[in-house]
C-alpha cells in the first residue's frame, strides 16, 4: 500500500465514525421526549417559513425540547422536502421524527362539523361559522354560485338540496366556497349514475327527485316510514292531487322570518309557488338538504294505495287510503 493512501483511509474512517456518531446522537435526542408527551398544542405554520424559524416556533410552543435535533434530522434525512404550512395539533415534548413526519406529509389538524339531515342552507352555515370557518356573507355568496353542480341541475338558482348531510373534517384554511363544493361533491357521490337512472325511469329529473326527497325528509324522521310517505306523494302526483305538505309553507315563512312555531289556517292560503295546498305538483325546488334515506325513498316508494297520513304525535304517522279514514285519524290523533 502506498504511504499517501493512509491519510485518505484514515479520513474516510473518521468521516464514517463522525456520521455514525451524529446518527446515534440524533436518534438519542429524538427519543428523549418519549414517554413524557404532554397535551396537544395547536401550532400555526405560515407559508414561506424556513426550517429554522419553524423549529424555533415549535420550541416556543413546547412541542420541541430543543431545536438542534429537529434541524439536524431534517437536514440529514429530509433535505429538499418542504415543511408544509397549516395548523397542526402536536403533543408537547414530541419526538422530532414524529413532528417532521407530520409537517412533511401535511397532516394538518382537521376540525369536525356534523351537518344533520333536513337542514336548509341558512341553517347549515352557522354550524361552520361556529367552528371557525368563514363568515355569513361568504357562505351566502357561495350558496348562490351553482357552478359546483355543473349540469346536474340547470334550473338551480342556489345549492339548496345539494349540500349533503355528513360529518366533514376540514383544515383551517378551507374557504366557504370550497366547503360547499365539497358538500355538493358528496351529494354527487351518493346520488350516483344508478340513482340518476332510477329517477329517469320514474320520469323525474334530478331536481324533481331531490325536491321530493326534501319533502319526505321534513315529513318524517323514521327510516321505515320514508318509503310510505314517498308512496303517498307519488300516488297524489300520479292523480294530479295537491300534496298538502305543511313543511313547504314553513320553508317560505322561515325564509321571510314570519314563522311563529306552528301553522295557522291563514298560512294555508299563502300566495307562494311553494304552497302545496294551492299548487299542484312539486314545489319549485328543494325545501331542505335531504339525507341518503330520503333520497332513496323518493326513488323507491313503497307499493301502497295510501293517499293521506297524519302525525300520531309520537314521531310516527297514521296512513290512510281514503279521506274518510284520514278524517277519522285526524279526530283521533289531532283533535
Amino acid at each position: 500500500m502506498r504511504v499517501w493512501h493512509r491519510p485518505i483511509k484514515a479520513l474516510l474512517i473518521l468521516a464514517q465514525v463522525a456520521l455514525l456518531g451524529v446518527c446515534v446522537w440524533t436518534a438519542l435526542e429524538s427519543a428523549a421526549g418519549a414517554g413524557k408527551r404532554g397535551a396537544a398544542v395547536l401550532v400555526e405554520i405560515p407559508r414561506g417559513k424556513g426550517a429554522s424559524a419553524i423549529a424555533s416556533e415549535l420550541k416556543a410552543k413546547g412541542v420541541l425540547a430543543k431545536t438542534a435535533p429537529f434541524l439536524l434530522r431534517y437536514r440529514l434525512f429530509h433535505a429538499g422536502q418542504p415543511l408544509r404550512a397549516g395548523q397542526y395539533s402536536l403533543p408537547a415534548s414530541s419526538m422530532p421524527a414524529a413532528v417532521l413526519d407530520a409537517l412533511i406529509h401535511g397532516r394538518v389538524y382537521l376540525r369536525s362539523v356534523t351537518v344533520a339531515e333536513g337542514l336548509t342552507g341558512r341553517e347549515i352555515f352557522p354550524l361552520f361559522i361556529a367552528a371557525g370557518f368563514g363568515g355569513e356573507a361568504e357562505f351566502a355568496a357561495a350558496f348562490k354560485d351553482t357552478a359546483p353542480l355543473g349540469l346536474l341541475d340547470p334550473q338551480a338558482s342556489d345549492l339548496e338540496g345539494y349540500l349533503f348531510p355528513e360529518t366533514y373534517r376540514l383544515p383551517k384554511d378551507i374557504t366557504s366556497a370550497e366547503i360547499l363544493a365539497l358538500m355538493t361533491d358528496q351529494f354527487k357521490t351518493v346520488f350516483n349514475e344508478g340513482w340518476r337512472g332510477e329517477a329517469a325511469r320514474l320520469g323525474m329529473s334530478i331536481r324533481d327527485a331531490v325536491t321530493l326527497a326534501s319533502l319526505i325528509e321534513k315529513e318524517t324522521g323514521r327510516a321505515e316510514e320514508k318509503p310510505l310517505v314517498s308512496s303517498v306523494f307519488h300516488n297524489r302526483l300520479r292523480l294530479g292531487m295537491r300534496l298538502d305538505c305543511d313543511p313547504t309553507i314553513v320553508y317560505v315563512l322561515k325564509a321571510e322570518g314570519t314563522y311563529r312555531g306552528r301553522l295557522y289556517t291563514k298560512d294555508l292560503k299563502l300566495d307562494s309557488p311553494y304552497n302545496t295546498y294551492r299548487i299542484k305538483g312539486l314545489p319549485p325546488g328543494p325545501i331542505c338538504n335531504p339525507g341518503r334515506e330520503s333520497l332513496l325513498a323518493a326513488l323507491r316508494p313503497a307499493d301502497s294505495d295510501f293517499f293521506y297520513f297524519v302525525s300520531r304525535n309520537d314521531g310516527s304517522h297514521q296512513f290512510s287510503r281514503t279521506l274518510r279514514e284520514h278524517n277519522q285519524a285526524v279526530d283521533i290523533f289531532q283533535r
